[in-house]
């Protein structure tokens, strides 16, 4: 039942982000998903790094949003696409 969790909040916070960044770039719901997902374990690695989080808490919801801006932002400035 976790990692359904996992995909489905994944799924939400990539949503979002890209709903927040005006990306409509290529990219069904497997790839919404994996942009969610990446995200919010680059914002709890870098939580914890820092000392937000602790060694067993992850980042929450807006914690994950905000990963997956920064996904979305590194992919796009790689590939030359502008976030409008």
């Amino acid at each position: 039942m976790h990692l359904i969790g996992v995909i489905i909040i994944g799924f939400v916070a990539g949503l979002v982000a890209k709903l927040l960044t005006s990306d409509r770039s290529a990219g069904g719901f497997i790839m919404t998903t994996l942009l969610g997902v990446v995200g919010s374990l680059l914002a709890t690695w870098l939580g914890q790094s820092i000392g937000w989080y602790g060694p067993g808490q992850g980042a929450g919801f807006i914690g994950s949003i905000l990963g997956a801006v920064i996904i979305l932002a590194l992919h796009n400035g790689l590939t030359g696409r502008s976030l409008r």
